[in-house]
């Protein structure tokens, strides 16, 4: 506090003790964790679960599966060779997977990508388990 000139800490929040103390302490969690890599780890299982999906025959309607750690997001397509938007089958898929136990939601300019977001603390078990409802109910969709 005592390096800002006058006139130069524009807000109310700015070097807040208390903000600062409990940034530093996030900060450290995330370190004794290991968040960082859990998110990675997360985000490994989850894209590679649903490119081995993309890849086989079942499930041509993947077109894309791109994400950064634990988020991850799927874009479903009518067909990979025109990459026309399946928004319809995605939120069959949606409806699916809330009625199988899994809450999914959709965004994208054409509402045909599937939003993942796993809370860092999820359970091995409970990652599996939202795995499984994403491709039950993906195939459910696909079925019509």
């Amino acid at each position: 506090m005592d390096a800002v000139d006058p006139g130069g800490l524009g807000g109310t929040y700015g070097g807040n003790p208390i903000a600062c103390a409990a940034g530093l302490a996030v900060l450290e969690v995330f370190e004794e964790e290991k968040l960082l890599e859990r998110s990675a780890n997360i985000g490994e299982r989850i894209t590679g679960r649903m490119t081995e999906l993309a890849a086989s025959n079942r499930f041509s309607c993947i077109g894309e599966v791109r994400g950064l750690g634990a988020m991850v997001a799927i874009e479903l397509v009518e067909d990979r060779a025109s990459n026309k938007p399946a928004a319809a089958l995605t939120k069959r898929w949606t409806e699916n997977c809330v009625r199988n136990g899994l809450v999914l939601l959709t965004c994208g300019v054409y509402g045909n990508v599937a939003r993942i977001l796993v809370p860092l603390t999820a359970s091995e078990a409970v990652i599996e388990e939202g795995l499984a409802i994403l491709e039950r109910s993906l195939e459910e969709a696909v079925a019509g």
